[in-house]
């Protein structure tokens, strides 16, 4: 189970690490001071954090990383909330009565 806090998860500093899922945050943090040369040639997951993976991946990580679409969903779910509270907003205002006669 991928949300399993005790599921084993595997370094990507050093692929003999295997990190509790939820230790492996720290873990990154200790790694990534041990293997600098190793942590140069990794990029982040700009949806995941705690995705590391090779420089040169990075594109095809991004358009198949599963985080993406939970991003997506929340950024669209917004979306959908802010034209539900304008369209409501909207439909509600009336123009107040007008007592003015600009003829005369």
């Amino acid at each position: 189970d991928i949300l399993d806090p005790e599921r084993l998860v595997q370094c990507p500093y050093d692929k003999h690490h295997r990190i509790r899922a939820r230790r492996f945050p720290y873990h990154l943090v200790k790694c990534r001071k041990s293997y600098p040369q190793v942590a140069k040639e990794l990029s982040t997951c700009p949806f995941n954090a705690r995705h590391l993976v090779p420089q040169a991946d990075l594109r095809d990580h991004i358009s198949n990383c599963n985080d993406k679409r939970f991003i997506e969903e929340e950024i669209a779910s917004e979306a959908n909330d802010f034209q539900r509270r304008q369209m409501n907003s909207m439909s509600t205002w009336q123009a107040p009565p007008c007592d003015e006669d600009w003829d005369t």
